[in-house]
């Protein structure tokens, strides 16, 4: 069995980037709890808030005005 870079990439995808519920409600959670914690590079925090938006808008995660 060929272990390809592709055929990695699709396994981690099915094991991770599922648009499952309890995935969609864990990112939401970390969208609502996150906070820049002091001494932490501004430039860092945003990567990681642009990070976390990417992540809810591969499983469709719909962000309402309300949140």
């Amino acid at each position: 069995m060929g272990k390809t870079p592709f055929t990695l990439w699709k396994r981690l995808e099915t094991l991770y980037a599922t648009k499952s519920l309890d995935n969609s409600l864990v990112l939401k959670q970390s969208l609502f709890t996150f906070r820049m914690n002091e001494g932490e590079l501004l430039k860092d925090h945003i990567g990681q808030f642009i990070t976390l938006l990417n992540d809810l808008n591969d499983v469709e995660v719909q962000i309402d005005d309300e949140d």
